[in-house]
């Protein structure tokens, strides 16, 4: 159609989800820097070591909702739109596991320092 009609563009929950579960993804590191700030109970470590695995979790789960909004996307032949947002999903996701991998790897390295230095 050479005219736009108002099935022309879609909206793509799946690619919205996919930004916002990412960057909840990556507020898990600060949001555990803050719980060691304000708690008396839980440091510094023991705080990261838990933001690894709800980090992990969530920018898994941040690509899953990016490839779900990009086969969406092709399944409509690009009608639903969304296709910026799902690729910025995915980036901020990829982004998010990365941080991950290289607080996990931070950590261990804490630990062997740790171990040895006794």
């Amino acid at each position: 159609m050479d005219v736009p009609t108002r099935s022309s563009k879609g909206f793509n929950p799946a690619a919205w989800a996919s930004v916002v579960v990412g960057l909840a993804a990556l507020a898990v590191w600060p949001a555990a820097v803050a719980v060691d700030r304000y708690s008396a109970r839980v440091g510094l470590v023991q705080a990261l070591i838990g933001a690894i695995p709800v980090s992990l979790l969530l920018a898994l789960v941040a690509i899953l909702l990016a490839r779900r909004a990009r086969k969406r996307i092709q399944v409509t032949i690009g009608r639903v739109g969304g296709i910026r947002t799902a690729r910025l999903g995915r980036a901020v996701a990829i982004t998010a596991v990365c941080a991950t991998i290289t607080g996990a790897l931070t950590l261990g390295f804490f630990g062997l320092l740790q171990l040895f230095a006794r």
